[in-house]
């Protein structure tokens, strides 16, 4: 993922991105930190076309995101949200399973898959399901 020169306002004109350059090579992990409002979420927005940028380049493995369709570079894009983006009193299964629920997956398509996460990331799935 690149940013070149990227500038981004919103109504009252003040940019909240002004001249925003990264590079992020690929499965390179990347923390952007700063106080509220300094444009860490709107430069993730972005990143997967949930906003356009008024000046500058954004680039997901060398192309340009505005020539992208922004449902498949979302999928092509991971990131960890500030706040939490769970249901608490689910299970860890079900939270998995939510999103492809709503694609229309099958429960059977929906169970091999989150059994394969969890178990991809450490957790047993017998014991993080219900």
């Amino acid at each position: 993922m690149e940013y070149r020169a990227v500038r981004k306002s919103f109504s009252a004109g003040q940019p909240v991105l002004e001249d925003f350059t990264l590079s992020v090579a690929s499965r390179e992990t990347v923390a952007l930190l700063g106080p509220s409002g300094c444009g860490k979420t709107t430069a993730l927005k972005l990143g997967n076309r949930l906003l356009d940028a008024d000046a500058g380049e954004v680039r997901v493995n060398g192309r340009d995101v505005r020539d992208e369709d922004p449902v498949r570079l979302r999928r092509a894009i991971g990131y960890v949200i500030q706040d939490s983006g769970l249901f608490p009193h689910w299970d860890v299964r079900r939270n998995v399973e939510t999103v492809p629920a709503l694609l229309g997956w099958s429960e059977a398509r929906r169970r091999e898959r989150s059994e394969e996460l969890l178990t991809m990331v450490g957790l047993p799935p017998r014991e993080f399901a219900s």
